[in-house]
């Protein structure tokens, strides 16, 4: 019958988005959080993004409706043994993951498809972590999810045909576009977009430039709807520096090293946006 009931794992900005397309797609959709003040502000996000497709006039407040009725809050993780597929989007952390991933397969059936919205993490370690790696996979979504088409699907060693071949007809259902990409540490949008992000940051911090000269450098003359400096904030400079390191890591090439500075403003707590500094300053 595939893919029918989903359940989402974590209610932030990237897990409250998945949760958005599925449930527009008209899949049944489960979302859960550990954390129910984050699980109900994941849900508010989900009106509010549909609200605004009622003020453009793209969709009716029936539908509107039909769609939020597709969403039930988990506040349990057990709530997932029916389902036939669960999409994680919890913190970017192979511990978590790997943690994670045990516990789903103790509490899903045998055939529900396991996949994770990992950016960087290699998606064969995760899927070792269980004894049936087979059914792991990576979905990798864009953000912010409801607008950007592209997902890459990830194959882990083991990771069955099967279990691709639904994930991919899934991924068109969503109206998104898959790319089918192999398991290494970036895949292939980390990998080219963070070390830009990263060279960037070095260009400021070796007083090439000011933030707002590289980003207008960039939007400019390749035409970049924003620039590397405003986009790593818009990510959060943690997860940059998580993802570099990763790459780092996996590769174990100095070309992939964090800049230093990208290091000096995680440790003072300038995050990007969601903390309300980074290379920018933002009010509210």
């Amino acid at each position: 019958m595939g893919i029918q009931q989903v359940m989402v794992i974590g209610a932030g900005q990237m897990g409250s988005g998945i949760a958005q397309v599925c449930a527009v797609a008209g899949y049944t959709v489960l979302l859960h959080d550990s954390n129910v003040e984050s699980l109900q502000k994941g849900y508010q996000k989900i009106k509010q993004n549909l609200k605004r497709q009622i003020d453009k006039g793209r969709m009716s407040i029936e539908q509107v409706e039909s769609i939020l009725a597709n969403v039930t809050l988990a506040e349990r993780l057990e709530q997932a043994s029916q389902v036939d597929l669960v999409i994680e989007a919890v913190v970017e952390n192979m511990d978590v993951k790997k943690h994670l991933f045990k516990q789903l397969e103790q509490v899903t059936k045998a055939d529900a498809i396991l996949a994770s919205n990992t950016s960087s993490l290699p998606i064969t370690e995760i899927a070792a972590a269980t004894n049936s790696p087979e059914r792991v996979i990576g979905m990798h979504f864009m953000n912010p999810v409801p607008v950007m088409k592209l997902v890459e699907i990830i194959r882990g060693l083991a990771t069955s045909d099967d279990v691709y071949s639904q994930v991919a007809r899934m991924t068109e259902k969503l109206q998104k576009v898959g790319v089918r990409v192999n398991d290494f540490p970036g895949f292939v949008s980390n990998r080219i977009l963070m070390p830009m992000i990263n060279e960037a940051i070095f260009t400021v911090y070796e007083g090439v430039a000011t933030p707002e000269a590289v980003d207008e450098v960039i939007k400019l003359g390749m035409n970049h709807p924003m620039g590397p400096l405003t986009l790593a904030d818009f990510i959060g400079l943690d997860t940059c520096l998580y993802i570099m390191e990763t790459l780092h890591e996996g590769f174990g090439d100095d070309k992939y090293r964090p800049c230093p500075l990208l290091r000096k403003y995680v440790s003072a707590g300038w995050l990007g946006k969601k903390s309300g500094r980074g290379f920018y300053v933002y009010e509210g």
